[in-house]
Parts: C-alpha cells; structure tokens; sequence
C-alpha cells in the first residue's frame, strides 16, 4: 500500500501527547484532499456537500457515521435539506493528525459513490 494513497489507510489510535500537524504539514496533506478546507488556524478540515433533497443527505450523515464507528474516529456533522457540512479535528490533541485527512478522503469517496448510486 502506499504511504500516500490516504483513502486506502485505516485510521491509528491517536493519544493526548502526540504533537497536532503543523500548518505546513496539513497543507501537504491537503494537496491528497481535494474539496477540502483547512479552517480555524489549520486545526481543522471542514467541506460542505450538496445532494438533491433531504433523504440523499439524510443517507450521506449515516454512511459518514457508519464510516466513523468502523474507524473508531468521529467528525462534527451538521445537515440539512440537500446539504451536510463534515468537519475533521482530532480533540485529544487539539488539532488535526493524518487521520483526519484519512476520513476526508474516505468521506469523499463515500459521497462519490453515493452520487453514482442514485
């Protein structure tokens, strides 16, 4: 596998200690997950993504949560009609880790697939 194909990783246990992604790191990073904003100083990913009525973002919320359980990390999700917004921030350290840019990519890849799907 390669080190850097992000959506083919699965995330690692991340403890309080471990020092968060510096700026410029979770900028190269970035570059492996497009669609994606780095916000609040680089502490956290946030992208917005649109489905045509409630029941598609409806879906997408649960599939980014069953993505979530699966891999033992979990986002800030907020959705509407047509509509949900996903943010990535690793809390125990207060920034973000490599598996926030693991879960973009494979958040991504779930909208994708969803759009395909229907």
């Amino acid at each position: 596998m390669s080190e850097d194909n992000l959506a083919a990783q699965s995330c690692t246990p991340c403890r309080g200690g471990v020092p968060p992604l510096t700026p410029d790191e979770a900028e190269a990073l970035l570059q492996q997950a497009p669609g994606w904003e780095l916000a609040d100083g680089a502490t956290r990913l946030e992208r917005r993504f649109s489905f045509g009525n409630f029941a598609q973002a409806l879906a997408f919320v649960s599939g980014v949560g069953q993505l979530a359980e699966a891999q033992g990390h979990h986002p800030e999700i907020s959705f509407g009609w047509g509509h949900a917004t996903v943010s990535w921030r690793t809390k125990k350290i207060k920034g973000l880790h490599r598996n926030d840019f693991i879960m973009a990519v494979k958040t991504t890849e779930l909208a994708e697939a969803q759009e395909g799907s229907g």
